[in-house]
């Protein structure tokens, strides 16, 4: 305990601070911190470059296993897997060396900030998009590890979701390496914590349940998935998702394309469903009198007819409105799929 805080003090840094390479003696202008881990701090930077993520520690092997992690994404990902490395170096402190490198600085909304302003359904939105990038990492021979929403940002629109630190992702086969408790299957008792697939799809069912509960919450003595699936049927919001959750609980995903494509049938049929109750309510709202001085009016006839033509094209716009809406959101988890 003794050794991680003097480890994060070693590693404070202020802003307006200027610190050189001891290598390539590039300069960074510190601008603020970003991030506090078990292996280091996070800060945003400038130097000539521009903006930069600056990740500092004093645990040199850390920043050494990150950097080797990012190189060989870097080199394969595609535009929105992860933030693409630059350089690494030592910074000569006061207190002694410190390992740093830096990375791309990634603008967005926290996961769980951008779904609470957004709306319950972008959690789907972006867990679609997610999967998609974890298909890809995997096919690497890599796992995230520790995959929670703090390590996880909705990108500037298109709003594209973008994870932001490397620190937990290990080589498929080896032990994870770095975890949180609440995502973990281990802590659960539903499985080892082997780097493998389907402890990333376990993550990825608890990140959805933590959408409804962003306090999170323990476990009990209760064993298996029950305690779990309680939860998710508790919240109304989470209904249409447990037919995944509960497959990514109980590991029954061979890969996250398989979670994926069952998730986007689900969002898809959802929002078809919504549209057809929204115009369903409508109809149920109106007198038998505006049906009728509606359909006279789809005939081309409308006794006093501004009213039942002005209702009419309300009606309409408003249908063409949600399917325009369900259109935009077909294409954000639809593309290049």
């Amino acid at each position: 305990m003794n050794d991680s805080i003097s480890g994060k003090q070693a590693c404070k840094l202020s802003s307006n601070q200027i610190i050189t390479g001891k290598w390539k003696k590039t300069q960074y202008e510190i601008i603020r911190e970003l991030g506090c881990g078990a292996t280091g701090s996070v800060y945003l930077a400038r130097s000539a470059r521009g903006l930069s993520a600056l990740k500092i520690s004093d645990d040199s092997m850390a920043i050494t296993s990150e950097v080797n992690v990012l190189r060989q994404i870097s080199r394969v990902q595609g535009p929105s897997l992860g933030p693409h490395f630059y350089e690494t170096d030592d910074f000569a402190s006061p207190r002694g060396i410190l390992a740093f490198y830096t990375m791309e600085y990634i603008k967005g909304t926290p996961f769980l900030a951008f779904v609470r302003g957004r709306g319950p359904e972008w959690a789907g939105i972006l867990t679609v998009q997610l999967l998609k990038d974890l298909h890809f990492l995997h096919k690497q021979g890599w796992i995230f590890g520790d995959l929670k929403p703090e390590n996880l940002l909705a990108g500037e629109a298109p709003y594209h979701i973008r994870w932001i630190d490397p620190g937990g992702i290990t080589k498929e086969g080896r032990s994870i390496k770095e975890y949180t408790e609440f995502f973990d299957r281990g802590y659960w008792g539903l499985g080892d914590r082997k780097a493998e697939a389907s402890y990333d799809l376990f993550s990825v069912s608890m990140l959805l349940i933590n959408t409804a509960y962003p306090g999170r919450f323990e476990k009990t003595q209760e064993k298996g998935t029950e305690r779990l699936l309680e939860k998710v049927r508790d919240r109304e919001r989470l209904a249409p998702y447990l037919p995944v959750i509960r497959k990514g609980l109980e590991g029954k995903y061979g890969n996250a394309l398989e979670m994926r494509e069952e998730l986007l049938l689900l969002l898809q049929n959802a929002s078809f469903k919504n549209v057809a109750a929204g115009r369903g309510a409508a109809q149920k709202k109106m007198s038998p009198e505006s049906r009728q001085k509606r359909r006279q009016a789809a005939q081309g006839y409308a006794p006093g007819g501004r009213k039942a033509s002005r209702w009419s094209g309300v009606l309409e716009s408003l249908v063409a409105a949600s399917f325009l809406l369900i259109l935009y959101i077909l294409y954000l988890v639809g593309q290049t799929v």
